[in-house]
């Protein structure tokens, strides 16, 4: 990645393994990070320190989105300033469930196993084809029937499990399965493509800026 400054991004830990190479990526794709594990501060001062940054990054972790209320606080702080986040796997639940979704159990308890993904077109998958593979660790699913009006699915698995969503107007992004594995085809990219969006004066995306290709909703 290359032009403009680099985009200062706060990685919110939930004790999670990935974290540090989620972190490596974003570093070598020309990101200044700072990481703080989620019960480090009290919401307050976690919602503070975001202020600071260009874009959050709500990471995997144990859990349920019930467990960590400084991040659901944290995503309902970005949604209201307009403050790019990504969310990866419990993050993406987060995302979801901040916004009032419901996260419930997933059809398949699948940890350290690759599914295809298929995608709508949206921007942070450009350069990924649909139906790429990637790694997910996860028990736990966001039911797409039961989003709101702000959030729109963007992938799903064949068999319609909701694999990545975006906010119509903020720049909220989640994806379920993991960027940073080495089986996830295009994680980098993907990374990439965010920290695209998060540059100061970076592409702005709205929910009209996908082709809306046909993804299945089983």
């Amino acid at each position: 990645m290359t032009g403009g400054a680099a985009p200062r991004i706060l990685v919110v830990d939930h004790h999670d393994s990935f974290v540090f190479t989620l972190v490596s990526y974003l570093r070598e794709l020309g990101a200044e990070v700072d990481v703080v594990e989620f019960d480090d501060l009290g919401t307050t001062a976690l919602l503070a320190l975001a202020e600071e940054a260009d874009g959050v990054l709500v990471s995997p972790g144990p859990g349920r989105p019930e467990d960590v209320p400084a991040s659901t606080a944290l995503v309902q702080r970005a949604e209201a300033t307009g403050r790019p986040l990504l969310g990866v796997c419990l993050g993406h639940q987060v995302l979801a469930h901040a916004l009032g979704a419901r996260v419930t159990e997933a059809p398949e308890l699948l940890h350290g196993r690759t599914s295809a993904v298929l995608h709508d077109g949206d921007p942070l998958f450009d350069g990924l084809p649909s139906g790429f593979a990637a790694m997910r660790y996860h028990s736990l699913a966001v039911d797409g029937e039961s989003l709101p009006e702000e959030l729109r699915v963007t992938a799903r698995t064949p068999e319609g499990v909701v694999m990545a969503v975006r906010h119509r107007s903020a720049p909220l992004v989640g994806v379920q399965f993991h960027p940073e594995s080495v089986l996830t085809e295009g994680g980098r990219r993907l990374l990439e493509n965010w920290l695209r969006e998060v540059r100061p004066g970076g592409a702005s995306v709205s929910a009209d800026d996908t082709p809306g290709l046909s993804i299945p909703a089983r």
